[in-house]
Protein backbone atom coordinates (compact mmCIF):
# COMPACT_ATOMS: atom_id res chain seq x y z
CA UNK A 1 0.00 0.00 0.00
CA UNK A 2 1.43 3.18 -0.85
CA UNK A 3 3.03 4.73 1.96
CA UNK A 4 2.09 8.90 1.62
CA UNK A 5 -1.68 7.42 1.48
CA UNK A 6 -1.95 5.47 3.99
CA UNK A 7 -0.56 7.80 6.27
CA UNK A 8 -2.92 10.49 5.19
CA UNK A 9 -5.79 8.35 5.10
CA UNK A 10 -5.71 6.80 8.96
CA UNK A 11 -4.21 10.10 10.90
CA UNK A 12 -5.80 12.91 11.64
CA UNK A 13 -2.19 14.67 11.70
CA UNK A 14 -0.23 13.33 9.25
CA UNK A 15 3.23 14.19 7.70
CA UNK A 16 1.87 16.45 4.83
CA UNK A 17 -0.66 18.14 6.86
CA UNK A 18 2.03 19.21 9.93
CA UNK A 19 4.43 20.22 6.75
CA UNK A 20 1.62 22.32 5.22
CA UNK A 21 0.93 23.68 8.74
CA UNK A 22 5.07 24.25 9.27
CA UNK A 23 5.02 26.71 6.31
CA UNK A 24 2.20 29.24 7.65
CA UNK A 25 -0.57 27.80 5.57
CA UNK A 26 -4.62 27.68 6.37
CA UNK A 27 -6.13 24.59 6.41
CA UNK A 28 -10.19 24.35 6.57
CA UNK A 29 -11.97 21.46 7.90
CA UNK A 30 -15.61 20.05 6.15
CA UNK A 31 -17.73 18.31 6.68
CA UNK A 32 -19.98 16.63 3.91
CA UNK A 33 -19.12 16.19 0.26
CA UNK A 34 -21.30 18.73 -0.88
CA UNK A 35 -18.90 21.30 -0.12
CA UNK A 36 -17.00 22.15 -2.81
CA UNK A 37 -13.30 22.38 -1.94
CA UNK A 38 -12.34 23.89 -5.44
CA UNK A 39 -13.07 27.24 -3.22
CA UNK A 40 -10.50 26.80 -0.68
CA UNK A 41 -7.80 25.79 -3.52
CA UNK A 42 -8.23 28.96 -5.25
CA UNK A 43 -7.70 30.52 -2.41
CA UNK A 44 -4.23 28.38 -1.44
CA UNK A 45 -5.94 27.11 1.65
CA UNK A 46 -6.07 23.20 2.02
CA UNK A 47 -9.49 21.93 2.61
CA UNK A 48 -9.34 18.22 4.93
CA UNK A 49 -12.78 16.78 5.37
CA UNK A 50 -13.46 16.19 8.89
CA UNK A 51 -13.19 12.65 10.35
CA UNK A 52 -13.96 10.64 13.16
CA UNK A 53 -11.03 8.23 13.54
CA UNK A 54 -8.47 8.29 16.77
CA UNK A 55 -11.93 9.02 18.58
CA UNK A 56 -11.48 6.64 22.15
CA UNK A 57 -14.51 8.35 24.44
CA UNK A 58 -17.67 9.46 23.69
CA UNK A 59 -18.56 11.52 26.78
CA UNK A 60 -18.48 14.72 24.87
CA UNK A 61 -20.53 13.68 21.93
CA UNK A 62 -23.00 11.90 24.35
CA UNK A 63 -23.15 15.20 26.34
CA UNK A 64 -24.27 17.37 23.44
CA UNK A 65 -25.87 15.52 21.20
CA UNK A 66 -27.08 12.54 23.38
CA UNK A 67 -27.27 8.73 22.85
CA UNK A 68 -29.73 7.84 20.51
CA UNK A 69 -27.90 9.51 17.73
CA UNK A 70 -25.50 8.81 14.32
CA UNK A 71 -22.19 8.45 15.57
CA UNK A 72 -20.29 10.02 13.69
CA UNK A 73 -20.93 13.47 14.13
CA UNK A 74 -20.31 12.71 18.00
CA UNK A 75 -16.80 11.02 16.93
CA UNK A 76 -16.40 14.66 15.59
CA UNK A 77 -17.09 16.70 17.81
CA UNK A 78 -15.61 14.30 20.85
CA UNK A 79 -12.37 14.61 18.78
CA UNK A 80 -12.73 18.46 19.04
CA UNK A 81 -13.44 18.82 22.48
CA UNK A 82 -10.06 17.32 22.91
CA UNK A 83 -8.39 19.44 21.03
CA UNK A 84 -7.45 16.99 17.24
CA UNK A 85 -8.99 19.32 15.54
CA UNK A 86 -6.72 22.74 16.89
CA UNK A 87 -4.54 22.35 13.70
CA UNK A 88 -7.55 23.89 11.39
CA UNK A 89 -8.23 27.80 10.83
CA UNK A 90 -11.80 27.27 9.71
CA UNK A 91 -14.78 24.76 9.20
CA UNK A 92 -17.78 24.63 7.49
CA UNK A 93 -20.46 22.70 8.15
CA UNK A 94 -23.99 21.41 5.63
CA UNK A 95 -26.65 19.58 6.76
CA UNK A 96 -25.93 16.26 5.27
CA UNK A 97 -28.17 14.80 6.98
CA UNK A 98 -30.10 16.14 10.08
CA UNK A 99 -27.46 14.63 12.64
CA UNK A 100 -24.61 16.34 10.73
CA UNK A 101 -27.02 19.78 10.90
CA UNK A 102 -26.64 19.57 14.57
CA UNK A 103 -23.12 19.41 14.68
CA UNK A 104 -22.68 23.29 13.84
CA UNK A 105 -24.99 23.80 17.20
CA UNK A 106 -23.34 21.07 18.94
CA UNK A 107 -20.15 22.23 18.42
CA UNK A 108 -20.58 26.32 19.16
CA UNK A 109 -22.01 25.14 22.44
CA UNK A 110 -19.39 22.96 23.42
CA UNK A 111 -17.22 25.80 22.60
CA UNK A 112 -18.92 27.61 25.66
CA UNK A 113 -17.29 24.72 28.06
CA UNK A 114 -13.92 24.02 25.82
CA UNK A 115 -12.27 27.34 25.20
CA UNK A 116 -10.69 27.97 21.67
CA UNK A 117 -12.07 24.55 20.17
CA UNK A 118 -14.24 26.76 17.84
CA UNK A 119 -12.51 28.49 14.78
CA UNK A 120 -12.66 31.64 14.01
CA UNK A 121 -13.58 30.91 10.79
CA UNK A 122 -17.04 29.02 11.25
CA UNK A 123 -19.23 29.04 8.25
CA UNK A 124 -22.46 27.19 7.36
CA UNK A 125 -23.37 26.28 4.23
CA UNK A 126 -26.96 24.89 3.25
CA UNK A 127 -27.75 22.63 0.66
CA UNK A 128 -30.98 22.11 -0.52
CA UNK A 129 -32.59 18.42 -1.32
CA UNK A 130 -33.44 18.55 -4.78
CA UNK A 131 -31.88 19.48 -8.37
CA UNK A 132 -35.28 21.59 -9.72
CA UNK A 133 -33.40 24.78 -11.27
CA UNK A 134 -34.62 26.98 -8.76
CA UNK A 135 -32.69 25.04 -6.07
CA UNK A 136 -29.95 25.09 -8.09
CA UNK A 137 -29.95 28.79 -8.03
CA UNK A 138 -30.52 28.62 -4.44
CA UNK A 139 -27.36 26.43 -4.29
CA UNK A 140 -25.22 29.06 -6.22
CA UNK A 141 -26.49 31.50 -4.27
CA UNK A 142 -24.60 29.76 -1.04
CA UNK A 143 -21.67 28.98 -2.58
CA UNK A 144 -21.21 33.03 -3.41
CA UNK A 145 -22.26 33.12 0.10
CA UNK A 146 -19.15 30.83 0.80
CA UNK A 147 -16.54 32.69 -1.90
CA UNK A 148 -17.37 35.85 -0.22
CA UNK A 149 -16.51 34.92 3.26
CA UNK A 150 -13.48 33.10 2.30
CA UNK A 151 -12.55 36.75 0.62
CA UNK A 152 -13.77 38.33 3.37
CA UNK A 153 -11.75 36.23 5.73
CA UNK A 154 -8.38 36.13 4.12
CA UNK A 155 -8.52 39.23 2.29
CA UNK A 156 -8.24 37.64 -1.42
CA UNK A 157 -10.32 38.02 -4.49
CA UNK A 158 -11.35 34.59 -6.33
CA UNK A 159 -11.80 35.52 -9.89
CA UNK A 160 -13.05 33.14 -12.43
CA UNK A 161 -9.65 32.66 -14.05
CA UNK A 162 -8.74 31.51 -10.20
CA UNK A 163 -11.59 29.01 -9.63
CA UNK A 164 -11.48 27.33 -12.89
CA UNK A 165 -8.08 26.88 -13.06
CA UNK A 166 -8.49 24.97 -9.52
CA UNK A 167 -11.60 22.85 -10.96
CA UNK A 168 -9.56 21.90 -13.60
CA UNK A 169 -6.70 20.41 -10.73
CA UNK A 170 -9.56 18.78 -9.29
CA UNK A 171 -10.88 17.02 -12.77
CA UNK A 172 -7.61 15.97 -13.25
CA UNK A 173 -8.04 14.43 -9.54
CA UNK A 174 -10.86 12.52 -10.94
CA UNK A 175 -9.67 11.10 -13.97
CA UNK A 176 -6.62 9.70 -12.14
CA UNK A 177 -9.30 8.64 -10.13
CA UNK A 178 -11.80 6.68 -12.55
CA UNK A 179 -8.46 5.27 -14.14
CA UNK A 180 -7.72 3.44 -10.51
CA UNK A 181 -11.68 2.47 -11.21
CA UNK A 182 -11.18 0.85 -14.17
CA UNK A 183 -8.26 -1.43 -12.69
CA UNK A 184 -10.55 -2.37 -9.89
CA UNK A 185 -12.67 -3.31 -12.65
CA UNK A 186 -10.58 -5.67 -14.36
CA UNK A 187 -10.95 -9.81 -14.11
CA UNK A 188 -7.62 -9.30 -12.79
CA UNK A 189 -7.57 -7.12 -9.72
CA UNK A 190 -4.21 -5.37 -8.87
CA UNK A 191 -4.89 -3.88 -5.52
CA UNK A 192 -7.44 -4.68 -2.34
CA UNK A 193 -10.22 -2.66 -1.42
CA UNK A 194 -8.80 -0.97 1.35
CA UNK A 195 -5.70 -0.25 -0.68
CA UNK A 196 -8.19 2.20 -3.16
CA UNK A 197 -9.88 2.90 0.01
CA UNK A 198 -6.82 4.70 1.27
CA UNK A 199 -6.52 6.64 -1.93
CA UNK A 200 -9.79 7.46 -1.71
CA UNK A 201 -9.83 9.04 1.79
CA UNK A 202 -6.08 10.34 0.98
CA UNK A 203 -7.93 12.55 -2.27
CA UNK A 204 -10.33 14.45 0.84
CA UNK A 205 -7.30 16.04 3.01
CA UNK A 206 -4.47 15.96 0.85
CA UNK A 207 -3.88 19.27 -0.87
CA UNK A 208 -4.93 18.05 -4.53
CA UNK A 209 -1.70 19.15 -6.58
CA UNK A 210 -0.15 16.65 -4.21
CA UNK A 211 -2.44 14.10 -4.29
CA UNK A 212 -2.88 14.15 -8.30
CA UNK A 213 1.41 13.70 -8.81
CA UNK A 214 0.76 11.02 -5.95
CA UNK A 215 -1.82 8.84 -7.34
CA UNK A 216 -0.85 9.29 -11.29
CA UNK A 217 2.63 7.71 -10.21
CA UNK A 218 0.39 5.16 -8.37
CA UNK A 219 -1.45 4.20 -11.07
CA UNK A 220 1.31 3.76 -13.75
CA UNK A 221 3.03 1.72 -11.20
CA UNK A 222 -0.26 -0.69 -10.66
CA UNK A 223 -0.33 -0.76 -14.55
CA UNK A 224 3.16 -1.69 -14.80
CA UNK A 225 4.22 -4.09 -12.20
CA UNK A 226 1.41 -4.99 -9.93
CA UNK A 227 0.32 -8.91 -10.21
CA UNK A 228 -3.22 -10.42 -9.24
CA UNK A 229 -3.13 -11.53 -5.72
CA UNK A 230 -6.78 -11.60 -5.67
CA UNK A 231 -7.33 -14.73 -7.96
CA UNK A 232 -10.45 -16.55 -7.41
CA UNK A 233 -11.82 -14.32 -4.30
CA UNK A 234 -15.47 -13.47 -4.31
CA UNK A 235 -16.09 -9.86 -6.11
CA UNK A 236 -18.07 -7.58 -3.51
CA UNK A 237 -18.79 -4.08 -3.27
CA UNK A 238 -19.90 -1.93 -0.22
CA UNK A 239 -22.30 0.45 -0.08
CA UNK A 240 -24.33 3.03 2.77
CA UNK A 241 -23.57 4.90 5.21
CA UNK A 242 -20.60 7.33 5.78
CA UNK A 243 -17.08 5.69 6.58
CA UNK A 244 -13.39 6.95 6.85
CA UNK A 245 -12.34 3.71 8.19
CA UNK A 246 -10.23 1.53 5.92
CA UNK A 247 -10.37 -0.95 9.31
CA UNK A 248 -13.91 -1.44 7.77
CA UNK A 249 -13.03 -2.58 3.89
CA UNK A 250 -10.50 -4.44 5.28
CA UNK A 251 -12.41 -6.62 8.04
CA UNK A 252 -14.54 -7.44 5.38
CA UNK A 253 -11.17 -8.49 3.11
CA UNK A 254 -9.85 -9.77 6.39
CA UNK A 255 -10.43 -13.48 5.53
CA UNK A 256 -8.48 -13.49 2.68
CA UNK A 257 -11.98 -14.68 0.53
CA UNK A 258 -13.02 -11.46 -0.97
CA UNK A 259 -12.00 -8.91 -2.54
CA UNK A 260 -14.23 -5.41 -2.59
CA UNK A 261 -13.90 -4.10 -6.50
CA UNK A 262 -16.40 -1.58 -5.78
CA UNK A 263 -17.99 1.04 -3.57
CA UNK A 264 -20.52 3.72 -3.21
CA UNK A 265 -19.38 5.31 0.13
CA UNK A 266 -19.53 9.33 1.02
CA UNK A 267 -15.78 9.23 1.01
CA UNK A 268 -15.41 6.44 -1.26
CA UNK A 269 -15.60 6.54 -5.28
CA UNK A 270 -18.98 7.97 -6.66
CA UNK A 271 -18.91 10.19 -9.24
CA UNK A 272 -15.69 10.52 -10.34
CA UNK A 273 -16.14 9.77 -14.04
CA UNK A 274 -17.78 12.78 -14.46
CA UNK A 275 -16.14 16.21 -14.45
CA UNK A 276 -17.41 19.50 -13.88
CA UNK A 277 -17.61 22.39 -16.79
CA UNK A 278 -14.74 24.84 -17.42
CA UNK A 279 -17.22 26.33 -20.10
CA UNK A 280 -19.52 28.23 -17.72
CA UNK A 281 -19.79 30.28 -14.82
CA UNK A 282 -17.47 28.45 -12.81
CA UNK A 283 -20.00 28.72 -9.20
CA UNK A 284 -22.78 27.67 -11.39
CA UNK A 285 -20.54 24.62 -12.70
CA UNK A 286 -19.86 24.14 -9.10
CA UNK A 287 -23.59 23.59 -8.16
CA UNK A 288 -24.93 21.84 -10.78
CA UNK A 289 -21.91 19.07 -10.08
CA UNK A 290 -21.95 19.22 -6.62
CA UNK A 291 -25.95 19.07 -5.80
CA UNK A 292 -26.74 17.04 -9.44
CA UNK A 293 -24.34 14.68 -9.65
CA UNK A 294 -25.13 13.23 -6.48
CA UNK A 295 -26.14 10.10 -4.93
CA UNK A 296 -26.50 10.56 -1.39
CA UNK A 297 -30.17 9.04 0.05
CA UNK A 298 -30.94 12.80 1.18
CA UNK A 299 -31.75 13.64 -2.39
CA UNK A 300 -35.57 13.62 -2.52
CA UNK A 301 -37.05 11.76 -5.68
CA UNK A 302 -33.78 10.18 -6.09
CA UNK A 303 -33.58 6.49 -6.12
CA UNK A 304 -34.22 5.07 -9.42
CA UNK A 305 -31.36 7.22 -10.49
CA UNK A 306 -29.23 5.56 -7.24
CA UNK A 307 -30.42 1.82 -8.01
CA UNK A 308 -29.77 2.04 -11.91
CA UNK A 309 -25.99 3.40 -10.71
CA UNK A 310 -25.62 0.13 -8.60
CA UNK A 311 -26.82 -2.17 -11.33
CA UNK A 312 -24.68 -0.51 -13.71
CA UNK A 313 -21.48 -0.68 -11.15
CA UNK A 314 -22.30 -4.02 -10.63
CA UNK A 315 -22.70 -5.31 -13.89
CA UNK A 316 -19.55 -3.51 -14.92
CA UNK A 317 -17.39 -4.53 -11.81
CA UNK A 318 -18.58 -8.25 -12.24
CA UNK A 319 -20.03 -7.82 -8.52
CA UNK A 320 -20.85 -11.22 -6.64
CA UNK A 321 -22.46 -9.61 -3.38
CA UNK A 322 -23.35 -6.18 -2.35
CA UNK A 323 -22.86 -5.49 1.80
CA UNK A 324 -25.43 -3.19 2.59
CA UNK A 325 -24.09 -1.31 6.02
CA UNK A 326 -25.30 1.39 7.86
CA UNK A 327 -24.20 3.33 10.83
CA UNK A 328 -27.00 2.89 14.42
CA UNK A 329 -30.08 5.48 14.05
CA UNK A 330 -29.03 6.49 10.33
CA UNK A 331 -32.22 6.65 9.05
CA UNK A 332 -31.27 7.74 5.46
CA UNK A 333 -29.19 4.60 4.97
CA UNK A 334 -30.94 2.13 7.25
CA UNK A 335 -34.35 2.79 5.51
CA UNK A 336 -32.83 3.15 1.97
CA UNK A 337 -30.38 -0.20 1.94
CA UNK A 338 -33.51 -1.98 2.57
CA UNK A 339 -35.14 -1.02 -0.42
CA UNK A 340 -31.72 -2.23 -2.49
CA UNK A 341 -31.67 -5.08 -1.00
CA UNK A 342 -35.34 -5.79 -2.02
CA UNK A 343 -34.59 -4.72 -5.59
CA UNK A 344 -30.89 -6.11 -6.01
CA UNK A 345 -32.18 -9.45 -4.29
CA UNK A 346 -34.96 -9.52 -6.99
CA UNK A 347 -33.03 -9.65 -9.82
CA UNK A 348 -30.32 -12.01 -8.55
CA UNK A 349 -28.04 -10.32 -6.50
CA UNK A 350 -26.80 -11.67 -3.13
CA UNK A 351 -27.00 -9.26 -0.35
CA UNK A 352 -25.99 -8.60 3.20
CA UNK A 353 -27.35 -5.81 5.10
CA UNK A 354 -25.20 -4.68 8.33
CA UNK A 355 -26.12 -2.15 11.29
CA UNK A 356 -22.64 -1.06 12.81
CA UNK A 357 -21.61 1.49 14.97
CA UNK A 358 -18.97 4.13 13.38
CA UNK A 359 -15.61 4.04 13.01
CA UNK A 360 -13.38 2.62 16.19
CA UNK A 361 -16.89 1.67 17.58
CA UNK A 362 -17.76 -0.89 15.38
CA UNK A 363 -18.08 -3.90 16.50
CA UNK A 364 -15.65 -6.22 14.80
CA UNK A 365 -16.15 -9.59 16.39
CA UNK A 366 -20.19 -9.82 15.22
CA UNK A 367 -19.85 -7.80 11.51
CA UNK A 368 -17.06 -10.33 10.46
CA UNK A 369 -18.91 -13.57 11.85
CA UNK A 370 -22.07 -12.33 9.37
CA UNK A 371 -19.94 -11.52 6.42
CA UNK A 372 -18.22 -15.14 6.69
CA UNK A 373 -21.27 -17.06 6.87
CA UNK A 374 -22.84 -14.35 3.54
CA UNK A 375 -19.58 -15.45 1.77
CA UNK A 376 -20.72 -19.07 2.59
CA UNK A 377 -23.87 -18.53 0.93
CA UNK A 378 -22.42 -17.22 -2.31
CA UNK A 379 -19.83 -19.30 -2.69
Amino acid sequence: MNSRFLQAATSINFPDLEQWKDEGKPVIGYSCSYVPSEIFHAAGILSMRLRGIETEGMEIGDSYFGPYICSFPKCILQLAGHGKFSILDGVVITPGCDSMRRLYECWQKAGEDYDGIVPGFFHYLDVPHKTVSHRIDWFVDEITALKIAVEEKYNLRLDQDKINASIEVYNTGRRLMDELEGLRRKESVPLSGSEAFAVAVAGTVMWRDDFNNELKQYVENLKTNATDTHKHKKRLMLIGSISDDIELVSLVESNNKAVVVADNLCFGVRQEENEISINDDPLRALARFYLGESTCPRMFGKYGERLTLMKKKIETCKVDGVILQNIRFCDLHGSENGLFERDLEKVGVPCLKLEREYGPLTETGRIKMRIDAFLERIS
